[in-house]
């Protein structure tokens, strides 16, 4: 018999095509009445979508959300909030933005409405991370939870075919280290193995029709089973070496998880078999790692680092600070086969049986 803990998290979700027209009805149900609006530069016109259908309750835009939430920029969109007197923001876009919604409420218990518009998952989960000085650190706190999600496909149908399947396999990613976490159950598996399923079939779908509804919705479905997954069990290699590429070497955030994914897969998998037949299962493959590898190539995504801006020379460094401070993993960390995943990564190496 398997032991284990189970945790819900609290949150509302309104997920269905057209959803976004209830935004009024549950900025409402939080019992707010100004709203910042958040985004990165390049959504900006969505931001002054949403702030149009808000009228009064939008108390203004803030535009400046960008990759692993510096610092700075958290401080000073807690600022805006404040000068603007928010009593609620609305993160509009991706992890970045979603990101930048939880820097405000960690320190200023602001409630976020998420609207998701790629698969990034962040939005379901209690978890934050901010980069100060080069080094992204990452933290748990109840108050950074959206309280309320609305998942509408039509509005992802303009997300760049490229950028839907590298933030599917993010996606992805959050499942499968789901599936062997220290404090995994039976629930949360039930979820990877179908989030993982559903992104499997969504990103060939989208590949071959951008405005295919149904592969959009099925996309999104995956994703938030998905983000599920990762706000309720601790993540283990995958992530921490994502984490190090990102906010050591400023590498973008979806892509990185695409290439590092098999690879982290393949390390663990001796120690993790369960885990893996599940993986290989859901994407109907013989080898987890390579059904993996093979979804993100044979979908157009990138599969080795050096093609997303990591130098030879920054290869040593990665895995000198992939070990510092690290997560629970299934299998015990050792330098020389962490060193080669990196290569191995880095070279966008199909990995072996």
């Amino acid at each position: 018999m398997r032991s284990f803990v189970y945790i819900g998290q609290p949150g509302r979700v309104v997920f269905g095509a057209g959803s976004l027209a209830k935004l009024g009805t549950e900025i409402e149900a939080l019992g707010a009445k100004r709203a910042l609006v958040l985004s990165t530069p390049e959504q900006r016109a969505s931001a002054e979508r949403i702030a149009a259908m808000l009228g009064a309750k939008a108390a203004g835009i803030f535009d400046r959300a960008v990759m692993h939430v510096p610092i700075e920029t958290a401080r000073e969109a807690r600022e805006v909030a404040r000068q603007l007197g928010a009593d609620c923001a609305v993160a509009v876009g991706g992890g970045s933005t979603t990101g930048l919604g939880k820097a405000i409420a960690l320190d200023s218990g602001l409630p976020i409405l998420a609207i998701p518009t790629t698969y990034a998952g962040s939005e379901m989960t209690p978890i934050y991370g901010i980069t100060e000085g080069g080094l992204k650190k990452t933290g748990r706190d109840a108050k950074v939870l959206p309280r309320t999600v609305i998942y509408d496909p039509e509005l992802t149908l303009t997300l760049p075919v490229g950028l839907s399947v590298t933030s599917g396999m993010n996606a992805i990613a959050h499942a499968a280290e789901g599936l062997y976490s220290v404090d995994g159950n039976p629930v949360m598996d039930l979820m990877a193995e179908e989030g993982i399923r559903a992104l499997g079939r969504a990103l060939p779908g989208i590949r071959a029709n951008a405005q295919d509804i149904e592969a959009r919705g099925d996309a999104l479905y995956g994703a938030w089973l998905c983000g599920i997954v990762l706000g309720n069990v601790g993540m283990a290699l995958h992530h921490k070496l994502c984490h190090t590429l990102g906010g050591s070497f400023n590498l973008p955030h979806a892509e990185t998880h695409t290439i590092v994914l098999p690879h982290a897969l393949a390390y663990n998998a001796p120690a993790a078999p369960e885990a893996m037949r599940r993986i290989a299962r859901a994407l109907q493959g013989r080898s987890a790692p390579q059904a993996v590898y093979d979804l993100a190539k044979d979908n157009g995504a990138p599969v080795a680092l050096r093609d997303i801006g990591l130098q030879p020379a920054d290869l040593d460094r990665a895995c000198d600070i992939a070990l510092q401070n690290q997560y629970p993993n299934p299998r015990p960390l050792e330098r020389a086969a962490i060193r080669q995943l990196l290569q191995d990564a880095y070279e966008g190496n199909r990995p072996s049986d």
